[in-house]
């Protein structure tokens, strides 16, 4: 049985931390590669860092925040934000970025996954969904979930894995910040028609959602902020419990 892994998201704008709710009210959080080291040293499997102002801007993520994060960690870590093109990725990569997260640029340009997997492989293309349920479907949102779009989203997770994505990165805007659980139901359901690891985001608020999304909602990993900037749960004594409720961690 493949490990489950355990990560924490840093939403960064204007070089720092910071966190909201349903992606809106936005506060700081601390510095970004203070707390990478941090959860590196506590046992999390992997961190990602997602520009979230990055494409509404018209900017690029900044690589020199890339370069002090691959100083001070020692697990794989994912960056995102503004992200649309082959030199992109490059740069991000070559600053020692392990994956790139792609949303906005792949809703807008489909082909762009395959590019990217074609050049780089498909192991560090990571396609971000933010999803908001309306009307009776769930939407893909671009632009740092600013964006409504037609786009369904649990068809858009079987086109970016036809395209190559190699990871999918599912955020229920509906759940982020409100800490009441993951979205496991949808979870589940991208889960169950997809070969690729399905990250779940979006709702943590105590062990027991861990212990739900990764059995209910079927996810590979689970992906959190603001429980551990703000110090309410310790990862290391997170998997433990995770690993005494039956679900294979790296301890």
């Amino acid at each position: 049985m493949l490990t489950k892994r355990i990560v924490p998201c840093l939403d960064i704008k204007d070089g720092r931390t910071v966190k909201g709710v349903n992606f809106v009210e936005l506060k700081d959080a601390g510095d970004p590669v203070e707390l990478a080291a941090i959860y590196s040293k506590q046992g999390a499997d992997e961190l990602v860092f997602l520009d979230i102002t990055a494409t509404v801007e018209k900017r690029k993520t900044l690589v020199n925040l890339v370069k002090r994060v691959a100083r001070e960690v020692n697990i794989p870590f994912t960056v995102g934000g503004g992200i649309g093109s082959k030199e992109d990725v490059s740069a991000l990569l070559g600053a020692g970025a392990d994956k790139v997260s792609v949303n906005s640029a792949a809703v807008r340009n489909p082909g762009l996954i395959n590019e990217l997997s074609q050049e780089f492989g498909s192991q560090c293309i990571v396609v971000a969904i933010d999803s908001k349920y309306i009307n009776g479907q769930h939407l893909v949102h671009t632009h740092g979930g600013r964006t409504p779009t037609e786009v369904e989203t649990i068809g858009w997770a079987l086109e970016v894995e036809n395209r190559g994505a190699g990871e999918i990165l599912l955020t229920s805007m509906d759940h982020d910040g409100t800490k009441g659980g993951f979205a496991n139901e949808l979870t589940a359901t991208i889960s169950d028609l997809l070969t690729i690891p399905v990250i779940a985001s979006g709702g943590a608020g105590d062990m027991g959602h861990f212990t739900d999304v990764f059995t209910t909602g079927k996810a590979d990993a689970a992906l959190a902020a603001s429980i551990f900037h703000y110090k309410e749960i310790d990862i290391d004594k997170l998997k433990v419990k995770l690993s005494e409720d039956g679900i294979t961690m790296r301890l």
